[in-house]
This record gives structure tokens, sequence and C-alpha cells, in this order.
């Protein structure tokens, strides 16, 4: 499947067999794999209340955005490293953004409905279906830098073939949305996001998982992120210690 310019394209999938299986270990046995869509705003416009957290206090942009990239960066490099994860896009039409995940080696495609945070993930649950009709899909946020591959794999393993979400550090949010296989993502993130999926019939997963839960809006989440061990990117853009 061709995906738009400025994209890499999304690879069809083997499909041989009726369902795509790995072996992961302590994190639940043998589990489906599943394929990722993440989302990124354009840097201009990404983690505004972030801002100043890269450079105490200062504010300057450059250093902003750089932060911004870097939480994607890491996010995309612990979801790309989980053994029950089979592909990763990222929506985004910055083209720093694309152009920095494609030297890792991340597929990006423009975000064409541009209609927001719901709609991208949909379209990027979409582009992955059409590749592979029978791909399970889930949506992932952008911004945890903490990410350990063994936890979002415990968490993909935990939903069991049931549409499934996992609340963020307070309860409220949602950082990542499992689709049941074959039906729709059909994400609801935004205000009191954990409840609206609640609400579509997701079931909880991941509540001991601190580094999926922990997403990174302010600098106190960023604070509470470097105590669970920052990616390399992000850890080297605010001073401390990578995990």
């Amino acid at each position: 499947m061709s995906l738009p310019a400025r994209s890499v394209q999304v690879q069809p999938a083997h499909t041989g067999r009726q369902r795509h299986w790995t072996d992961i270990g302590q994190y639940g046995g043998v589990a489906e794999r599943v394929d990722l869509v993440i989302t990124v705003k354009t840097l201009q416009r990404a983690k505004s209340r972030l801002l100043g957290a890269a450079d105490q206090g200062i504010g300057d942009r450059a250093a902003h955005e750089a932060l911004a990239l870097a939480l994607v960066r890491d996010t995309a490099a612990a979801a790309s490293a989980t053994p029950n994860v089979r592909r990763v896009l990222v929506v985004t039409s910055d083209p720093t953004v694309a152009d920095a995940l494609a030297a890792d080696g991340v597929a990006t495609t423009p975000d064409r409905p541009d209609l927001g945070l719901n709609a991208a993930f949909a379209y990027g649950a979409d582009l992955l279906r059409d590749a592979d009709p029978l791909a399970r899909v889930a949506a992932l946020q952008s911004d945890l830098p903490a990410l350990r591959p063994e936890e979002l794999a415990a968490a993909l393993a935990e939903a069991d073939g049931r549409r499934a979400f996992c609340p963020d550090r307070q309860g409220t949010g949602t950082t990542l949305l499992v689709a049941a296989p074959g039906d729709p993502l059909d994400p609801r993130f935004g205000p009191d996001s954990a409840a609206a999926h609640a609400a579509s019939g997701a079931v909880a997963i991941g509540i001991e998982l601190p580094t999926l839960r922990c997403d990174v809006d302010t600098a106190a989440d960023l604070a509470v992120a470097g105590t669970l061990g920052l990616g390399g990117r992000t850890a080297a853009l605010v001073g401390v210690p990578h995990c």
C-alpha cells in the first residue's frame, strides 16, 4: 500500500497465517502481535504546558521543540522494541518529526484528515488495516519518555483480545487504547478519556505499569518520569541519567 508523500510505506504483513503470534516470556507467554499508531502534532503546537522545562524556565522555543521531539522519539523507540508490537506508524504532518523518525527507522504518514487527535488515530489505524485487514490495532500516546518495552508488552498481553485502555497516572486520561480483533479503534481521547473509553466498553489494563501510565504534559510530569528513568534522547536534554 502506498502512503502519501513524506511518508514511508507501511509494509503489508505476511498473511499466510490467520493470526500473528510471538513468545513474550514472563509478559504473558504467547500473545497476538499488535500494530501501533502514534500521533504527533506539529512541534510549534506541541506540549505548550511544558514550555521552559528544557531550559530552566527560560522558554526558548528551539529548546522546547527539541524536548517535544525527544519525547516522541523515545516513545517510538520503546514501542518499536516491544516484542509483541509488529509495526509502528506515526501520523504527523511535521517534516522535522517525520525526518527524525525516518532516521530512527519508524514509519510515518502525514495527517491527511487534520481534524484533531481522534481523527488522526483513526486514520492511522485505517492505514494499518488497509495493509493487513487482519491486523489488531492500538493507539499509543506520543509523550511517554520513560516507557519500557516490557511494560507495553505486558499491557498488550493483558488486553487478551478485548477492547482495552490504560489510564494515565492521574486516572483520568488514556495512554494506550487497544481495539478488539476485527473491531474499529474508535478512539475517544481528550478530557476524561479514561471514562469515555470505559463507557465504550473498553476494560482497564496496565494499572501496575508506571512507565506506561506516565505521560508528560508539564514540568512536574517530566520530573516524575525522571524518577522512573527517561529514554536516552529526553535524558540528554534535561541532564539526568537515562534508563
